[in-house]
């Protein structure tokens, strides 16, 4: 395994990579659907072309040249008008002229401590006029305070807040403002450790959580003030552990990214935490993750990367209700070293409804290629476009149990009742009502209530089935497990699972089935739209679970 430096170089080396292959648009910009965008890419090639110690195709001066000018042209965008209600701010989307973009509250969260990393690690090599003008900026974000909100819904948005109160309170020798930072990050920590983190398992705001207290941790040096952004980190990387398997993040999404399904895509934090996975060949989703690097401890990375004893993550989610209440929500995950399973099992309303229930997740591995790493299936909902699977409707019901997740839905009468899913490339044997399946060591079987069509892609089989009260039992085996069931091969294994159809019930109500693991679970749904879930005859019992 490689280094944390080399990997750090690699990945950096790679987006600079992209940047450099990356043609310049008329505006002097790479990207005008995001700015951020254009500030990351900028960061890395001017870091790669500075660094001797990585290897790269393109001439060094002409990248450090380009890297400059769009970070001028990023600085420039951004709102300095004195009486401006949006002062300090930056469009968002830049659309057909960035100079006439309206500013927008979101980018200067996180980029704003990332532009102060920058200019405290680049700032004494960049060009004179620059470097006034980075100078300038900063002065601007400080000034403008945008980072000067209450603790409300402990969430990303505080995070980084946070973290700005810290860096810039630091940056200007602004005592009350550092206070300030130092208060919110207890109450922060106190909160995610009594409580848990509501934004359970969502890559884009996990990774800023993550950013923006690398961030600070790397800048600052108050010995109280570290001490709580080390508890903090070690505790967000711990979270991050228990749902990880190779590169890929299995359990329930409160919000995810099409980088994020069907493919786990955002990889890079992963590299350099792990580093037990082959880099994909070209990184999304990026953002800093190259030069910020905190060391989770030891036993946390030991942990996540050993799976050979299945483990259990049982936890209780306490979800901020509208009206001040809490609802709990409970998340299972079960994880092999070959794949993990698991969903929420309660539909909460998410940001843009782009929540990702359950799931069959396989790690990203050398194996796998360039194929999708999860399956499952939803009912398409609010926000859902074809091919997009990330939006499904309120009415599905699952019951996760170690290998298996079954799942039944109970849409109303006169809804399109079409369920639709994703499956990973690899060997399929397809019958009427089933698939059986070999992807990169794991046997996977797949069962539908009504017959199904499919459409196979080079990187994924994409399936629909249509008809009344659908519903979906999918299990997954490792190729050593089935080995210890007399299972030699794909066709083996489709005689056993044949044998184990669940059974469908014929009003429409629910479905058993008797897992690998001799288990026998029910679902069943009742006309209220509720429903009741029961391993070998006992009703889940969701007081085991735990924070």
């Amino acid at each position: 395994m490689l280094t944390v430096e080399k990997r750090s170089r690699q990945v950096v080396g790679k987006v600079a990579a992209q940047a450099a292959a990356q043609e310049l648009l008329p505006s002097g910009l790479w990207f005008h659907d995001d700015i951020r965008h254009n500030f990351y890419y900028a960061s890395y090639l001017y870091a790669a072309a500075s660094d001797p110690e990585i290897k790269v195709r393109f001439d060094r001066e002409q990248a450090k040249s380009t890297a400059e000018a769009v970070l001028g042209r990023v600085l420039d965008l951004q709102d300095r008008r004195g009486d401006s209600g949006t002062y300090s701010h930056w469009p968002l989307n830049l659309g057909d002229n960035p100079d006439q973009a309206e500013p927008h509250p979101l980018p200067v969260e996180l980029m704003g401590s990332l532009m102060l990393y920058f200019f405290e690690r680049c700032g004494e090599s960049l060009p004179q006029e620059l470097g006034a003008r980075f100078e300038a900026a900063l002065q601007a974000i400080y000034d403008g305070r945008f980072y000067d909100r209450p603790l409300r819904e402990y969430g990303h948005h505080e995070a980084k807040y946070t973290a700005a109160k810290l860096l810039f309170g630091s940056f200007y020798g602004d005592d009350e403002l550092l206070e300030d930072g130092r208060c919110s990050l207890k109450a922060l920590l106190e909160r995610v450790r009594s409580r848990g983190m509501h934004e359970y398992g969502s890559q884009p705001w996990f990774w800023h959580w993550i950013q923006a207290f690398t961030c600070a941790r790397l800048l600052l040096d108050d010995e109280d003030i570290t001490a709580d952004l080390n508890a903090m980190l070690d505790y967000l990387w711990s979270e991050r552990s228990l749902h990880y398997i190779g590169g890929a993040w299995a359990g329930p999404h409160a919000r995810g990214l099409e980088t994020d399904a069907p493919r786990d895509g955002n990889a890079a934090f992963d590299y350099l935490q792990y580093g037990d996975f082959r880099l994909p060949p070209k990184l999304a989703r990026a953002e800093y993750a190259g030069f910020l690097y905190y060391e989770a401890p030891e036993a946390v990375r030991r942990a996540a990367m050993d799976r050979l004893v299945p483990m259990e993550v049982k936890k209780k989610i306490l979800k901020p209700q509208e009206d001040g209440s809490d609802r709990e929500l409970h998340s299972y995950a079960y994880l092999t070293d070959a794949y993990a399973a698991g969903g929420m099992w309660e539909r909460s309303e998410e940001f843009d409804n782009e929540q990702h229930r359950w799931d069959i997740t396989l790690p990203l591995s050398y194996e796998l290629g360039s194929s999708v790493n999860q399956a499952y299936f939803i009912h398409p909902g609010q926000g859902y476009r074809e091919g997009d699977l990330r939006h499904e409707s309120p009415y599905a019901k699952i019951l996760p149990d170690r290998s298996a997740v079954l799942a039944a839905y109970a849409i109303p009468q006169g809804e399109d009742s079409t369920i639709v899913g994703v499956l990973p490339a690899g060997e399929w044997i397809k019958e009427q009502r089933a698939l059986f399946g070999l992807v990169a060591g794991v046997y996977l079987a797949v069962y539908l209530r009504h017959d199904y069509e499919v459409e196979e892609l080079p990187d994924r089989v994409n399936v629909r089935s249509s008809g009344e009260h659908p519903a979906v039992v999918v299990e997954a085996a490792s190729v050593e497990e089935a080995e210890s069931l007399d299972v030699e091969d794909l066709e083996s294994f489709a005689e056993l699972m044949r044998s184990r159809t669940p059974s469908f019930a014929s009003d429409g109500g629910g479905v058993s089935y008797r897992s690998l693991h001799s288990r026998r679970l029910e679902l069943r749904l009742h006309e209220d739209g509720s429903a009741q879930a029961k391993i070998d005859g006992q009703e889940v019992a969701f007081d085991e679970y735990t924070r």
